[in-house]
């Protein structure tokens, strides 16, 4: 069963709202690319498969926990699902899928190039990577529950390593939706003043999970009670992808083999 950590976004939790519908933006997106045989890495709580399984022939799902695929989803579209830490994708062949689709899952991969080059393998000639992971620069503190995140040009580095035909966007929000990001970065300036030796960045990640995670749910909580009609009312369309610059919440990457 997965731990509810604040890694995994909920469309259950009223105080995820800003979060939520910044990731539905990227299935909105990828539901007017995708067709043929997807593969979904990193399934989650499942919504992606909700949004994007009637848009293909065949879905694949893979996640490190189970992922909930309801009867009526099952019974309309033709999904398989693998509980597997990855890399490696094992059960998917060598040139075998049209569309990979990756959100918010790359910062967590420890062999990030292991990673893409196992997509490379799986991918079919002109198959194309959706991949999605949080720009560093506009990062309010540490996450150890990342093994890394990516700069503009170390996010494009490692993806011409295996794909020269390449689309870097970003995901950007809204006059509201920046709003709550200000007030979400003096909240979270409010608690790491007193972190006076930037142990953030010092310590293991290990030992700063459980601390950040509290610290991240009791700050959402908290943005929520104060903001309430913000939180609330913060919508996909809220949000959109466009050209990269160094201010966009997250990447929205094209990658083409």
């Amino acid at each position: 069963m997965a731990i509810q950590t604040a890694e995994r976004s909920s469309h259950l939790d009223p105080s995820e709202n800003v979060i939520f519908q910044r990731h539905m933006v990227a299935y909105k997106e990828a539901a007017t690319l995708i067709n043929g045989t997807v593969l979904e890495i990193g399934c989650g709580e499942g919504y992606g498969i909700k949004e994007l399984a009637k848009f293909s022939d065949k879905y694949i799902g893979v996640d490190k926990f189970d992922t909930f695929i309801s009867d009526e989803i099952k019974k309309d579209n033709d999904i398989v699902f693998y509980k597997m830490e990855i890399p490696p994708l094992e059960n998917i062949e060598a040139n075998s899928i049209d569309f990979v689709v990756t959100f918010q899952v790359i910062e967590h991969i420890q062999d990030d190039n292991y990673f893409l080059e196992e997509i490379y393998r799986v991918l079919k000639p002109g198959g194309k990577l959706l991949l999605t992971t949080p720009n560093k620069l506009m990062s309010l503190s540490r996450n150890p529950w990342h093994i890394r995140e990516y700069r503009p040009s170390e996010m494009k580095n490692i993806l011409r390593k295996y794909f020269h035909n390449l689309t870097v966007k970003g995901v950007y929000g809204n006059d509201v939706v920046m709003e709550y990001y200000s007030k979400n970065k003096e909240s979270v300036s409010k608690i790491t003043k007193f972190d006076i030796f930037n142990l953030q960045y010092i310590m293991p990640r290990w030992i700063l999970k459980v601390p950040y995670d509290i610290l991240n749910r009791f700050n959402r909580n908290k943005l929520k009670a104060n903001n309430e009609s913000i939180v609330d009312s913060v919508k996909v369309e809220d949000y959109a992808i466009q050209d990269l610059t160094d201010n966009c919440l997250d990447y929205f990457c094209i990658a083409t083999k």
